[in-house]
Formats: structure tokens, sequence, C-alpha cells
């Protein structure tokens, strides 16, 4: 490994924070670049030398699936991020895979298991670096380059000019899903099933599917029981 990782570690419970960061630091090529006990703390940490995240999912001001959707907004400038948390049901843990997270462990764990983790990701960090130095440039990314200053992310695969889904999604209930999204007015799947006329388990395949294109955004809704209710919005547009 030939570059050290700063780690972010965020977790409310204080002990956990010094048990984790122990781990860290006694982990070869990593250091512990900050720590935070909160949602807003952390994002307040990044860019101060943090390659990686270690979030815990239970935060006491916001979610830890809302610190990924912040996260995924700074695109190529937020850091990457290790789920470490005890939640483990099907919706949370869809909801942070949706984000792109390098992993997901669940609490509690031992060192070795947090170790073996680390390991890993240093090793594909490193064989991302050598990908990316050793990649040759086709002559239209180099017009590209030249023309605007970096590189335009490659297209992806069309058939017949529409972006090809995965399987088992239609073009036109995908539209129909859109048009009934706001980018002001969140809506739970339940709404979002009935507007469309659809099943709740066939909505959420929809919004999980626009979730990982980035195209929609999540939001959580706390009432005074229960577990919280995930709503869904339309991304705004980015800029430029």
């Amino acid at each position: 490994m030939s570059e050290r990782i700063g780690v972010l570690i965020v977790d409310d419970d204080a002990a956990a924070r010094a048990l984790h960061s122990r781990f860290v630091a006694e982990t070869p090529g990593f250091y512990v670049a900050a720590t935070a006990a909160t949602g807003r703390a952390a994002l307040a940490q990044l860019g101060r030398g943090v390659d990686l995240v270690l979030l815990d999912l239970r935060l006491p001001d916001i979610s830890g699936i809302e610190v990924l959707h912040r996260l995924r907004t700074l695109g190529e400038a937020g850091a990457d991020v290790l789920v470490i948390s005890s939640s483990h049901d099907q919706v949370t843990v869809r909801q942070a895979l949706a984000a792109r997270v390098t992993g997901y462990l669940v609490k509690p764990f031992t060192q070795e298991a947090l170790q073996e983790r680390l390991r890993a990701y240093a090793a594909d960090a490193d064989r991302r670096r050598a990908d990316a130095a050793d990649r040759r440039l086709s002559q239209g990314e180099i017009d590209r380059l030249l023309a605007v200053g970096t590189m335009r992310a490659p297209e992806r695969p069309r058939r017949e000019g529409r972006v090809e889904l995965p399987k088992g999604l239609a073009a036109q209930t995908l539209e129909r899903v859109l048009a009934a999204l706001d980018p002001v007015r969140s809506v739970s799947a339940e709404e979002l099933a009935a507007t469309c006329g659809i099943s709740r388990a066939t909505a959420r395949r929809y919004l999980e599917h626009l979730v990982a294109e980035g195209r929609i955004d999540i939001a959580h809704s706390y009432g005074r029981r229960g577990r919280p209710r995930v709503l869904y919005r339309l991304a705004p547009a980015p800029s430029g």
C-alpha cells in the first residue's frame, strides 16, 4: 500500500468511537483522521484528510442514510463509506447499498473482522490507482480533455435511443413513476404505488433503481413510535 488512508469514525457512542479508533490505529496503512458523534459533525469533517468513513447509521441528529445521501451529492470529492451498524433489516441495508457503500459490517464485530475489511479496501484502492495510471485514453477522450480540462463520465449503454433498464423494469412504468414524483413534495412508496396503480413491492423496485441512479433523494420522517417512514422526491437537476 503506497499511501496511508485517513479514516473518519462516526458513532454517537463515545466508547464505540474509542474502540474503533484503536482498531483503525492498529491497522498498518491507516490512521484516524477525525471522529464525530453526529451526522452533521461528520459532514463538517469531510475534506480534511478523510478517505474512508466508518459510519454508524443510528445518529442523534440526522440518520446515517441521510449522511450517505449528502455524501453522494459531493461526487468524487466525497469519501468512501464502510457502514458499521447494529441495523441489519432489509430496508436499511438496501438503502445503504443503493448509496454505493464500500461495505456493511454489523455490530458487534471483532478487531480482526474490521481489519480484514480495511485491508481489502486498501488493496482495492491500490488497484484503482494502478488502473487509473495505466489506462490509455481514446482520441475522443483526449479531445474532450483539451476542450474542457476534465474527463467526462462514459455514457451508459443505449439500445434504440433508450437507456437500458435492469431486468424486470419497464420503461413505461418508469415514466409513470417519474411523473408521479416531485422535486419539492416527498412521497412514500405506498403513496407512489397508489398514484401509479402498482403494488408497493413494484413501487419499491423502481424507487431503488432511481436511488441507485441518483435521480431521486431519500429522506426520513420520524414519528413518536416505530420505524421512520422513508420518503422520496426527485433530485434537483445538476447545475451546468
